[in-house]
This record gives C-alpha cells, sequence and structure tokens, in this order.
C-alpha cells in the first residue's frame, strides 16, 4: 500500500524544479535592479513629494530589495 507522499515524491522524481530565473542571469538581473533602484532613489530624493511616495518611492524599494536578494544568490552567499 502506497502513501500519498510517496506518489507526490515519485512524481516530482519524474520533473526537477526549474527556476524563472536562471543561475547564469542573477548576477545580471541583480545588477540591472540595483542600478535602477539608485536612479529612483536619486530622482525620489531630487523630488520629494507625497505624490512621488508611491510612484518613485515604493518601485525604488521594492527595486533595492529584490535586486539585493539577487545579488546576494549571483555572488554565492546563501541566506
Amino acid at each position: 500500500m502506497s502513501s500519498p507522499l510517496t506518489d507526490v515524491w515519485e512524481a516530482a522524481a519524474a520533473s526537477p524544479f526549474q527556476p524563472t530565473i536562471g543561475k547564469e542571469s542573477q548576477f545580471t538581473l541583480g545588477f540591472a535592479l540595483l542600478f535602477a533602484s539608485l536612479l529612483l532613489t536619486g530622482f525620489f530624493g531630487l523630488n520629494r513629494s507625497l505624490v512621488n511616495v508611491p510612484l518613485v518611492g515604493a518601485p525604488a524599494s521594492i527595486a533595492f530589495g529584490f535586486g539585493a536578494v539577487y545579488m546576494i544568490c549571483a555572488v554565492g552567499v546563501y541566506v
């Protein structure tokens, strides 16, 4: 008698995980996101207003967050 967990394990062995962003392109993507966040942060610093917070500030922080994670993974530091 097989258990459902064993069935899932065997089904997963037939189809290995393929990430959306491959290991060879993580450095490029991380660098591009960090560069974009630098530009957006500079623009936000020059034009501070309540309207620019969701339009420029939020995308800058999101780009920095994802860019930092991709750059950390690209250089081999796994957390």
